[in-house]
């Protein structure tokens, strides 16, 4: 079953169920480049690594719930008699770590090796006003930018901070293809709640013609494989929606079974 919304399912943002979203469509969408442009290239996963020291405060509010390890609550008057225990003489604090990894798509020249286009679907931590995951990601990005190499960048978040783009005009959601030689003019789909998603380009060296990824074929195709239509409905989006904006997607949302 497709998504009944026309264009980005607001639902689809809740924390419960992005993280899944987000690898399913980069992964399914390398499929789909790559079919288009083998065999002189190759689109490789690979993955942003994050890491960063938490506070038991922040780690509270942090990170996904997907898979828990229970610490152990066995004591040392649990344990045989003939089993020594050793006191240390005193104490420190070791801060523990949040590591998140985030998939992107590297598009490579198989004979130079050499990356031709990265493909990247904005993460929450990415749109956070400030923290080292977005410093990290502006790094990576500028990076590319001052390179030889495309970028495709997808924002499907209405929530965060939009990425530093000059001349941005207001939007729920976006697209930016920069190729090398139009920087200062790189390509721009701004969306609306509304807009169904677009058929974008997914540039290569030249003169080899540009592939194509429809954005909203792809869309309907992970949330039909992911089911999502059985639990992403169970809480409001996020963030909110306008009053206006939720008496709209009331209008798309399923009938209860």
């Amino acid at each position: 079953m497709p998504s009944p919304f026309p264009g980005m399912n607001p639902y689809l943002e809740r924390d419960v169920s992005w993280h899944d979203f987000h690898e399913r469509f980069l992964i399914l969408g390398a499929g789909i480049i790559g079919a288009q442009i083998r065999p002189d290239y190759i689109v490789r996963v690979d993955d942003h690594i994050f890491v960063q020291e938490t506070t038991d405060e922040s780690r509270r509010s942090i990170g996904r719930p997907d898979l828990t390890v229970i610490p152990t609550t066995r004591q040392a008057s649990e344990l045989p008699a003939d089993v020594a225990v050793l006191e240390a003489p005193t104490r420190i604090r070791v801060h523990p770590l949040d590591v998140t990894r985030e998939v992107y798509l590297n598009i490579i020249d198989r004979h130079s090796r050499e990356v031709v286009t990265v493909v990247e679907l904005l993460s929450p931590a990415n749109k956070r006003k400030s923290g080292p995951d977005r410093v990290q990601y502006l790094a990576k990005r500028d990076a590319v930018i001052a390179s030889q190499a495309n970028l495709v960048e997808i924002d499907l978040l209405r929530g965060g901070e939009p990425m530093p783009d000059d001349l941005r005009p207001p939007c729920s959601y976006s697209i930016v293809v920069s190729r090398p030689e139009e920087r200062l003019n790189s390509g721009f789909w701004p969306l609306r709640l509304s807009d169904p998603l677009p058929v974008i380009p997914i540039p290569l060296r030249r003169p080899r013609p540009d592939a194509s990824l429809d954005l909203q074929a792809l869309l309907h195709r992970v949330y039909d494989e992911a089911g999502y239509e059985y639990y992403v409905y169970d809480g409001p989006p996020q963030p909110p929606l306008t009053s206006d904006e939720a008496a709209w997607a009331e209008s798309f949302l399923p009938k209860p079974s």
